[in-house]
């Protein structure tokens, strides 16, 4: 059964905020407020993969110390910049 968008929505941003350094909760909870609604599909399936990743990597990653894998190449620049904002 598939889960319908504005839960899906929901458990992210919930996901978003409950991270397990405080840092990436503020950054990814920010993000998701401001994001997550507007994208697609396969974008909220990128951003869902990318939340089971160590938040010491995405932390590397969003602050430009060690690059992110391909796949979140975009997505990661995206969030650095609101972030930055």
């Amino acid at each position: 059964m598939s889960e319908p968008r504005d839960i899906r929505i929901k458990r992210l941003k919930m996901r978003s905020m409950r991270r397990g350094i405080k840092e990436m909760d503020l950054i990814l909870s920010a993000y998701a407020d401001q994001n997550l609604t507007a994208m697609d599909a396969s974008g909220l399936d990128v951003y869902d993969a990318l939340l089971h990743e160590n938040d010491q990597d995405l932390y590397q990653w969003v602050t430009g110390q060690v690059p992110p894998p391909d796949t979140y190449t975009d997505l990661i620049s995206d969030i650095a910049q609101t972030f930055q904002k």
